[in-house]
Order: C-alpha cells, then structure tokens, then sequence
C-alpha cells in the first residue's frame, strides 16, 4: 500500500480555516490551534446568539405594546387577554408595529379587546 502524503490537503484545510478567522485579533487569527479554539468558541456563541436574538426582539415588542396600551388605559397583560376574548389573533410583532405606524387602528383594536374584558 502506498504512502499517503497529506501535505497539500492539510495546508489547504488550515488555510480555509484561517480564512474563517480573518479579523479576529493577534494569534487568534494567525495561528492554527488558536483560531481553531476561538472558532469552536465563536460557533457555539453564534448558535446561542440566533436563540437569544428571538427572545430580546420578543421583549421589545412586549415593553412596546405595554407603553401604547398603558397610554390607552390598559396594562399589557389585559390587552392581550382581552385581545384572547375577543378572539383576534394577532402577534405581537404585528400588533407592535400597528401600534407604532398606526394608532388610530390600535386604538379600534385596543377598543376591542376593552369589549372581551367588559370595560367600557
């Protein structure tokens, strides 16, 4: 059986990984075991970042939602039980942005869900 020589496919798979590390600083982007290191680390981060980044715009829309329906006389968890009641369904990144770009249909919607709570 012959003798493999792995010179050139190894020389080509560090420097397809080295390319990943461009722009991380000193060794991090020009030593192979540390750049591998950092980019095991940064894949992980990168996985764990996607998750995090639903949840922070999912608050976003919840603190906006809260201010409008506050400014309207309702707090935010009796909009949306009244919105439950009165069966719209409509998330909260839709309802956010009505509530930002148009509030006189928020407020036709906010006066809906005051209907499914009985508050007049």
């Amino acid at each position: 059986m012959p003798r493999v020589r792995i010179g050139a496919a190894r020389k080509q798979r560090h420097k397809r990984l080295l390319k990943r590390a461009k722009g991380f600083v000193g060794g991090r982007s020009k030593l192979y075991k540390t750049a591998h290191e950092t980019l095991l680390r940064a894949g992980a981060n990168r996985f764990s970042g996607r998750k995090e980044k639903k949840r922070d715009y999912r608050a976003l829309w919840i603190t906006r939602l809260n201010a409008a329906a506050t400014s309207r006389g309702l707090r935010y968890s009796q909009l949306i039980a009244g919105l439950a009641k009165a069966s719209i369904t409509l998330n909260r990144k839709s309802l956010s942005e009505i509530a930002i770009c148009d509030p006189a249909a928020f407020d036709n919607i906010v006066a809906k869900a005051k209907q499914g709570l009985g508050i007049s």
